[in-house]
């Protein structure tokens, strides 16, 4: 068949060369090139920009291979060959490195040799940057990813530290690893298992199986995130109350916002508990950046009727947010008169409002009015303010206050 009468996939056509990509690889504005091409115009181009997008690329941008679409062409140009049609995508030279770390990966799967390969591997990832290409080509991340996964699956915790070590200085974005853990749910299930074990050198490894995790939930599609099992976030909780580390604490902060986003995730957070270990958690006054994590979080759950109850429960909740208002970041304030809004406009019995009134609350939505804080800031307190004047003006430390910004 003539190559004219052959319709070519669009996604298989480079946007430079518009010939059919020998190989693909993927520009961090997401558009994928053949590497001849896209490198031939970052050497000769003026401007170091996205062909496509002309957005401008940061200096020393990377190029992540594009397995799967490599295997989707090379499939699809054997299955069109023949006839003088399509010539067959040639298969790349591998490097001597490469073939190196496709020997150590096949030592994964041998019981007695798995470590020793682990040992090399980590050498080899130390010079992340000379190697970096050879241990992508050879799709050491995926084969790591396998590895664990297996170690779950038999219960043995021996190569695990090394192996999310490795993993985590490897670890780039790229198509076939998002499709690998979207897939199914065994590397979460296998990481939410390192959380929840007696393990040696715990403070390492689950750090280490932390720092996964949120690469995880940053590559996870909707469905994968909305499927979490409770006893991810039970794990993601036990992480925050045993303080493994500032690091972990802050991953484990930081998924919870990511995975409450979505779906039923918000119910099933204010159902575990977390309300309480993040209002527990910040009445030990943690780091400022925890604090902001925290406040965030908080006020996410507290958007919904189940989490303002929760929140309403502790009997601290009210003070502990009046206290941080002024006293942290800027981005904790924000947070933190949101929790007050939303309380105050759909939780406000009177019992509620004269906690607000007793703890300092009140009072400090009145300083931030007189503060240096952003006009939209200003008015989301003078809103609360507004709302619930006539019980709060018989207070005499804002009566004057109250008095002159809404005269009655």
């Amino acid at each position: 068949m003539p190559m004219d009468d052959i319709e070519i996939p669009q996604y298989f056509i480079c946007p430079i060369s518009l010939q059919i990509m020998k190989d693909p690889v993927t520009a961090v504005t997401g558009i994928t090139y053949d590497r001849e091409s896209i490198e031939k115009w970052l050497k000769t181009s003026k401007d170091i920009t996205c062909p496509v997008t002309r957005q401008v690329l940061p200096s020393g941008s990377d190029l992540t291979p594009n397995h799967t679409l490599r295997r989707l062409i090379q499939a699809w140009c054997t299955m069109n060959d023949g006839d003088g049609g399509v010539d067959k995508v040639p298969t790349m030279t591998k490097s001597p490195l490469c073939k190196t770390l496709l020997k150590l990966i096949r030592e994964f799967e041998v019981p007695g040799l798995y470590v020793n390969a682990l040992n090399k591997l980590e050498v080899l990832a130390k010079d992340i940057e000379r190697n970096k290409k050879s241990i992508e080509e050879a799709g050491v991340a995926k084969a790591l990813i396998l590895l664990l996964i297996k170690c779950y699956k038999e219960n043995k915790t021996v190569g695990a530290e090394q192996a999310l070590r490795i993993l985590c200085k490897i670890w780039t974005p790229c198509s076939e690893i998002n499709d690998l853990l979207n897939e199914n749910h065994q590397f979460i299930n296998c990481l939410t298992w390192i959380l929840e074990i007696e393990i040696e050198n715990h403070v390492v490894i689950k750090t280490l199986a932390m720092q996964a995790v949120k690469r995880v939930i940053e590559a996870a599609n909707t469905r994968l995130l909305e499927k979490l099992k409770p006893e991810f976030v039970k794990q993601m909780l036990r992480v925050l109350k045993l303080k493994i580390s500032q690091q972990a604490t802050k991953s484990a902060l930081q998924n919870l916002i990511q995975i409450c986003l979505l779906g039923r995730n918000k119910s099933k957070l204010v159902e575990a508990n977390t309300i309480f270990e993040l209002i527990e958690l910040e009445l030990e006054n943690p780091e400022k950046n925890i604090s902001e994590l925290i406040f965030n979080l908080l006020a996410h759950l507290c958007s919904c009727a189940k989490g303002r109850a929760e929140f309403l429960r502790h009997a601290g909740s009210i003070a502990m947010v009046a206290k941080r208002i002024l006293r942290v970041l800027p981005a904790t304030d924000d947070q933190a008169v949101c929790i007050l809004s939303f309380i105050s406009k759909n939780a406000a019995t009177k019992e509620v409002l004269l906690e607000m009134l007793r703890v300092g609350a009140v009072t400090k939505l009145c300083m931030v009015n007189q503060a240096d804080c952003p006009t939209y800031l200003k008015q989301k307190a003078r809103g609360v303010l507004r709302l619930h004047s006539n019980l709060w003006s018989d207070s005499p430390c804002i009566a004057v206050y109250l008095s002159t910004r809404y005269p009655r």
